[in-house]
């Protein structure tokens, strides 16, 4: 694989998960680096649920040393954009971002991302993203909510060549949040969002909410706008809308 401007990737034909190899590579000291696999034996998402990682899909982890993890879901937002950039220029497609961390097309999840952070002498963030390109289907307990590029297109994809074009869209971005421009990357976030201004139910840990997704603070939380008025701040959870 070609170098993608910035960063020195490792590529593998298996890993358990990028994000698990990228964790291992960044404890020896190692900064900006791509970590790649074909395919994942152990692949997750948020909440450590599975993500299924066969042939044919887009599996990488950026690595990056952080002076401070405070503001690293920003991170999430970059690399949802990136992707959204990234499909739009190879595919027309139009593609959105789901508050927090999927990239839709058609109202199916084409693309996770799984920002992690490794706090200790020196911090880390781990940025996984798990993109669908060559798959031609899916099992039946997902096919309903899931899609690849391969099936909306009938085409075939070169997977390295999307990793340097997403790369490329993450670097632009990855300027603003280094200079702490954190107004732009959710100004550019909202203009790719799927959530905001819908109907939506959001299940988290200490309850189910519904109401209008009105926004994205400064801490990259959704903010509800309740059937009575009031306001309600979402860190986490899992949306539908309604």
């Amino acid at each position: 694989m070609s170098k993608p401007s910035g960063f020195k990737p490792y590529y593998f034909k298996t890993l358990t998960s990028t994000n698990d190899e990228a964790k291992h590579l960044a404890k020896k000291g190692l900064d900006k680096i791509i970590v790649v696999a074909n395919k994942q034996t152990k692949g997750r998402g948020r909440f450590n649920r599975e993500w299924i990682s066969g042939l044919g899909g887009l599996y990488m982890t950026i690595a990056l040393k952080e002076k401070s993890l405070d503001k690293a879901r920003y991170l999430t937002l970059i690399a949802a954009v990136s992707v959204v950039k990234t499909i739009e220029k190879l595919t027309k497609l139009n593609a959105l971002v789901k508050w927090p961390n999927d990239v839709m097309v058609n109202d199916k999840k084409i693309c996770g991302i799984l920002t992690e952070a490794i706090s200790g002498k020196e911090n880390y963030a781990l940025v996984g993203i798990g993109l669908n390109v060559n798959q031609k289907n899916f099992n039946k307990s997902i096919s309903n909510k899931a899609v690849s590029l391969k099936i909306i297109t009938n085409k075939n994809y070169n997977i390295n060549k999307i990793i340097k074009i997403i790369i490329n869209n993450f670097n632009s971005l990855y300027k603003n949040y280094k200079s702490k421009n954190y107004k732009k990357i959710i100004g550019i976030w909202k203009n790719c969002s799927h959530t905001l201004g819908k109907m939506v139910k959001v299940k988290t840990i200490s309850g189910v909410y519904a109401g209008e997704a009105v926004g994205v603070d400064n801490d990259c939380s959704l903010i509800l706008k309740l059937d009575n008025g009031k306001l309600k701040k979402i860190v986490e959870g899992d949306i539908f809308i309604v």
